[in-house]
């Protein structure tokens, strides 16, 4: 029987993992899986090492305060992947956290085979890191298909799977169900608002969208907001939404997040996953960033990437405006908006682009969860 320990440290990462256990499920059924997720995980039969509140987290101001706490659950991980002795362990998303404990894996016991499952993108910043990470993980699952010759320049084995986001386009349904449910006319003009899954996120995006949307009131008569929540910043979602200035409806459950997507006219996100699923939904979109000044002040430099959203770089073109640190402007962001909620050429412009970059991404090949639970079986077959 093959065992293979899964690690992530935040909601999208707990989704890849959950669609990379079904895969694995499919091609080795008697499988045992053991490591840390969330609720998507656990839904797939993962019992967690601990919860996910103490390891969602991103930037100098929000690590910090968080490190001990980080630590502690690294050196739980580690523990436990030394003393179980799974064939590989996969190391999902959030390097922050991830990263730390496949380096202390390594030091440990360096027969310790690892993989690491959403390498962050070394080839938009601070490209010296692959060599780095040629050291403690042996095989990299990458999502793009220029991100193997790129990380094999640097001595690190990878292969391409395509992006895990693609699988979720068939449940971008159950607009038209989910408006009706929610008294929203089928004509009405209804804004998607995705202000991020980490708390600092929240913090730094909530605010600038709040008065995105209230300018957006003033000029588009009806307008409907949809807002989407994950549970560990759901308390801070409400408290920054009393008072809101269009009619909002909170939107809980991976299910109607998706019904969300598909009944929304355009969104306004937080430049991540969440953007590559609007683009599967094939929602208009606009996307905005928005960290602290000092990892900002530090990391700035570092960026050698020219666009933010996956669907611009694939493209390598302007399709989806952005909107980084101080361009994070209310009036700006409206005024990219309007356009994508009321005029039906301008949205299906950006649709055909949605589309096009979606195909680059893999979106016709066989399943990425599939394409990765195979490398991933593979790999520990040789």
């Amino acid at each position: 029987m093959k065992k293979i320990m899964l690690v992530c440290g935040e909601p999208s990462g707990d989704q890849l993992g959950a669609e990379l256990m079904r895969g694995l499920k499919a091609l080795a059924p008697d499988v045992q899986i053991t490591g840390v997720g969330g609720a998507a995980m656990a839904r797939e039969g993962l019992n967690s090492l601990f919860p996910l509140d103490a390891t969602a987290v991103m930037g100098l101001r929000e690590v910090v305060p968080a490190i001990p706490r980080i630590l502690a659950r690294v050196r739980q991980a580690v523990q436990f992947a030394l003393s179980t002795r799974p064939d590989v362990v996969v190391l999902i998303d959030s390097p922050d956290f991830t990263h730390r404990i496949a380096r202390a894996l390594k030091q440990r016991d360096p027969a310790m085979r690892t993989v690491n499952y959403v390498a962050p993108q070394v080839w938009a910043s601070r490209p010296y890191r692959a060599k780095a990470m040629a050291r403690y993980f042996d095989l990299v699952l990458a999502l793009l298909p220029f991100e193997p010759p790129f990380f094999e320049t640097y001595g690190l084995k990878a292969v391409f799977v395509g992006h895990p986001a693609i699988e979720r386009a068939a449940r971008m349904t159950g607009g038209a169900e989910l408006r009706a449910r929610l008294g929203i006319a089928p004509d009405a003009p209804v804004l998607a608002l995705l202000p991020g899954s980490r708390s600092n996120e929240i913090r730094f995006l909530l605010p600038a969208f709040r008065q995105t949307v209230a300018i957006l009131a003033q000029r588009i008569p009806g307008l409907v907001t949809l807002l989407p929540i994950v549970p560990h910043v759901a308390h801070k979602v409400r408290a920054g939404v009393a008072g809101w200035p269009t009619t909002l409806h909170i939107i809980e459950g991976e299910a109607d997040k998706f019904s969300a997507f598909n009944a929304a006219t355009a969104a306004l996100a937080a430049s991540g996953t969440v953007t590559t699923e609007l683009a599967l939904a094939r929602t208009p979109m606009v996307a905005a960033y928005r960290m602290g000044w000092l990892t900002h002040k530090l990391m700035n430099p570092l960026i050698t990437a020219r666009y933010m959203t996956l669907v611009d770089t694939l493209l390598d073109a302007r399709a989806v405006p952005e909107f980084y640190q101080d361009d994070v402007k209310p009036e700006a962001m409206a005024a990219a908006l309007v356009p994508l909620l009321t005029d039906p050429v301008a949205q299906a412009s950006q649709v055909v682009q949605l589309d096009e970059a979606m195909r680059r991404m893999g979106c016709d090949e066989e399943s990425p969860s599939l394409r990765a639970a195979r490398a991933l079986l593979d790999f520990i077959a040789q």
